[in-house]
């Protein structure tokens, strides 16, 4: 890749993680060599200015931990949900958070006196997969990731596939079933209305309210939060038939959504991640692979492979570091 060597080994990077319940800093260096990183927690704060002081504290620990200066930083990758102005560098929108209208760019810019680029999470954990992990060196790399959600992501000939300003790939919101269950967007019968971990959880809590799941009964009672991934797993290896056939057609139907997205695209790769593939990858590579093979075209057969994300944790982390190296060296080759 012509233009990331424009910038490495000059400095060190740091990719921050925004999502999920805790926020994760790593400081790499200009080979993505992990040099030091610190986590927080996203809750427990409130508003945003104190949410970016959580922030900049924790990337200062990292670099403290790196045994690394704000001086050394070549530059900052920040992976964010919700809707982004991936132009201006601002989050929008992140509800679990409480944010919105947060000139990232700008803040941490000003803070750290290094250039700021931020990306969805999804699409940093596909890039990171794409040059680290499971889908490296392929000319197409599809990623999804089921989760309380369903994210999806593309890297296509060395990009992240996005829209003029936001990001795109919802692959969680195509619709499948036409008037089916209510999802969280508004909309009915997307694939994440059926087939994400909270769809997933929800059926999952009424087959043991039925008598039908005692594992899982005795594990997690019928709270839906209390049924994550790896209570699923446990559930179905001590048995509950019932909370087996719920997640296999879950996968399922995430593999006809595949099929689609494979004629759209042509993907070398999908990788699959996420808690509910980590904690049943055997599963979920089965059935969305069948699901698949039953509704591709006949040319588009043997044309790429489905495979299990490999980075856990790093993919975004990682990820968003080096993506923020190929558009910072993208725009040093541009003269902008």
């Amino acid at each position: 890749m012509t233009s990331t060597t424009v910038t490495m080994g000059k400095g060190c990077w740091l990719g921050f993680d925004l999502g999920g319940t805790k926020m994760l800093a790593t400081v790499w260096d200009g080979k993505f060599k992990s040099l030091g990183s610190e986590r927080k927690k996203t809750k427990g704060f409130k508003g945003a200015q104190t949410g970016l002081e959580r922030m900049m504290d924790t990337i200062d620990e990292a670099l403290s931990k790196a045994d690394r200066s704000k001086e050394g930083l070549a530059g900052i990758g920040v992976a964010c949900p919700g809707p982004l102005d991936l132009e201006k560098g601002i989050l929008i929108d992140a509800p679990n958070l409480g944010w919105r209208n947060v000139p990232l760019r700008k803040e941490l810019g000003k803070r750290y006196g290094c250039p700021v680029v931020i990306a969805n999470d999804v699409d940093a954990g596909v890039y990171g997969e794409y040059r680290f992990g499971a889908g490296r060196g392929a000319r197409c790399v599809v990623g999804v990731f089921p989760g309380t959600g369903i994210g999806g992501g593309c890297v296509y000939e060395g990009r992240i596939l996005r829209g003029r300003k936001s990001s795109c790939m919802e692959i969680g919101h195509i619709p499948l079933i036409p008037d089916g269950p209510l999802c969280g967007c508004g909309r009915r019968g997307c694939l994440e209305a059926v087939a994400s971990r909270l769809a997933i959880s929800s059926a999952a809590a009424a087959a043991a309210y039925r008598g039908a799941a005692p594992v899982l009964l005795e594990k997690a009672g019928t709270d839906i939060s209390r049924i994550r991934s790896g209570v699923l797993r446990a559930s179905i290896e001590g048995g509950d038939r019932a909370v087996e056939e719920i997640v296999r057609l879950a996968a399922q139907h995430l593999g006809v959504a595949l099929a689609g997205v494979i004629h759209l695209l042509g993907p070398e790769v999908v990788v699959l991640g996420g808690g509910l593939v980590e904690a049943l990858p055997e599963l979920y590579l089965k059935e969305v692979s069948h699901a698949v093979d039953r509704r591709i075209m006949a040319g588009f057969a043997g044309t790429f492979k489905l495979a299990t994300a490999k980075l856990g944790d790093d993919a975004t982390v990682k990820g968003v570091a080096a993506w923020a190296m190929e558009e910072i060296a993208s725009r040093v080759a541009a003269g902008s």
